[in-house]
């Protein structure tokens, strides 16, 4: 049968860019089919814009905060107008650079502006500016993304909340910001906004920040927030909102405990749903599940030559992700070649001062599973480029087999956090142990050192007293014994 692409994908973000762009580059004749303006969430709503604002909330917190550098104290001065401007124009830097049309027609890509809908399980109809049109794929892409859920509190619709989507539109900075959810997003823009001056309350059920990450982690976080003027509300669920003059109250419960929360704007910050609804699954033959599109570990859908990647799978929530299972996609369905999704070496990073970073195996998993696993700490403390740069809170915890050093995973909590966990992924993923990373130069002083250092401890713990007993003999050396226990660090 001819169709009229080789591959259709519809979404234009981190995902659907990645997969029309391999696609092109294989030879393959590629349409991609956006209903918005290319880029996606990434560009728009998430990585970009929040990362900006985290920018200037840390230059403004050491300004304010100059003395730990041995300056003096200043005063923040700055107008919300001007930092909105900045944040959007830093927006619309990276999508000239990386995202507007020309690039991808530049490939030979089709690029069609309309909402898509399949009409068979090769068809899709694309109602666009100028009208409907029908198109056929030899292999189809659904990477439509996912947008902030909003759980169904009582009296929601009454008032104006933000989401991710609207957060970075706001013309005036709220004196009180209520945020509810204490995950990744929450806790970023808790920060950022407190360091602009905001007053910010963090509301989440659960009885910690960032759940998912190391308890540690979540405990230190907090503890730095709160030391910043972040209040928090744990343990505690959105009864009801409502509008109260200019204001918004909410309404929260805690155990028996009823209280009030007010606040001049709300941000719910309370997950991700799949992008599902307007694309008539059902008669493509495509398979859903509570999270999203259901998916093999090929990205296959319950249709062989339909794939879907990035957030509307519902399995993973992050950029990187998306574009590396836009890769796994194309790799399968144009080459033929069994790539399968890398789910043991998924790394993530929350963005905070100091960042969280996480990759492989949480030490929880390893001591429920019962595997023979130690870990290696060390803190950031004796990382001299973080001493240097009063940046000394923090730690690494790296999750190993004592035997060989193969790491199964690492917990890192600190500046320039991101850049070290990748250090790790890169390791595990190529199967370089410990004791290889600290056989490995690394330059001083850096936070990379840092990674290093974790590293040495594999070879301090494996130490022998009776090894060295018997070089002492041997040699005649006349030191003594040293021996280490699990909790020393050199």
């Amino acid at each position: 049968m001819a169709y009229d692409y080789d591959v259709i994908t519809i979404g234009g973000g981190a995902a659907g860019l990645t997969a029309s762009g391999l696609a092109a580059t294989l030879g393959a004749s590629a349409l991609m089919v956006e209903s918005e303006r290319l880029g996606g969430d990434c560009t728009w709503y998430g990585c970009v814009p929040s990362k900006t604002i985290l920018k200037a909330a840390k230059v403004a917190h050491q300004i304010q905060d100059a003395g730990r550098y041995g300056l003096h104290d200043g005063n923040l001065q700055f107008s919300f107008a001007d930092l909105m401007a900045h944040i959007h124009r830093v927006r619309e830097e990276v999508y000239e650079d990386a995202d507007r049309p020309e690039i991808y027609e530049n490939l030979g890509i089709t690029v069609q502006t309309g909402l898509a809908r399949f009409v068979d399980e090769h068809t899709i109809e694309v109602d666009g500016p100028n009208g409907a049109r029908r198109y056929s794929g030899r292999y189809i892409v659904i990477a439509t993304g996912a947008k902030a859920f909003v759980p169904p509190i009582k009296g929601i619709d009454s008032v104006e909340y933000l989401t991710n989507e609207s957060l970075f539109e706001l013309a005036e900075q709220p004196e009180r910001l209520a945020i509810v959810g204490g995950g990744p997003i929450g806790t970023e823009m808790a920060q950022a906004f407190t360091r602009l001056g905001t007053k910010v309350t963090v509301v989440d059920m659960l009885d910690r920040i960032l759940s998912k990450d190391h308890t540690d982690a979540s405990t230190l976080m907090q503890s730095r927030l709160e030391d910043e003027g972040v209040a928090f509300e744990l343990g505690a669920g959105v009864r009801k909102v409502a509008r109260d003059g200019k204001g918004i109250v909410l309404t929260l419960k805690r155990g028996a405990d009823l209280h009030s929360l007010e606040a001049d704007a709300l941000l719910m910050a309370t997950g991700r749903r799949a992008n599902t609804s307007a694309l008539n699954l059902e008669v493509a033959g495509v398979e859903t599940h509570r999270g999203g599109i259901r998916i093999d570990d090929r990205c296959r859908t319950s249709q062989r030559h339909i794939y879907a990647v990035g957030d509307v799978t519902g399995e993973f929530q992050f950029t990187h992700m998306s574009e590396h299972m836009s890769k796994i996609a194309m790799t399968n369905a144009l080459l033929k070649i069994p790539m399968k999704i890398d789910r043991k070496h998924v790394p993530w990073v929350t963005f905070t001062d100091p960042e969280v970073g996480h990759v492989g195996a949480s030490e929880q998993e390893l001591a429920d599973s019962g595997r023979n696993y130690r870990t290696y700490r060390f803190p950031y403390s004796k990382v001299d480029r973080a001493v240097t740069e009063s940046e000394a809170n923090g730690f690494i915890r790296v999750y190993a087999k004592p035997s060989s050093g193969k790491i199964l995973g690492a917990d890192v909590v600190g500046a320039s956090a991101g850049e070290l966990i990748s250090e790790f992924a890169l390791a595990m993923k190529n199967g370089v142990s410990l004791r290889r990373m600290s056989d490995t130069i690394h330059p001083y002083p850096t936070y990379g050192l840092g990674a290093r250092r974790a590293a040495d401890q594999w070879y301090v713990q494996k130490q022998s007293p009776t090894l060295v007993r018997i070089l002492k003999t041997i040699f005649r050396y006349r030191g003594p014994v040293l021996e280490f226990g699990p909790d020393d660090i050199l």
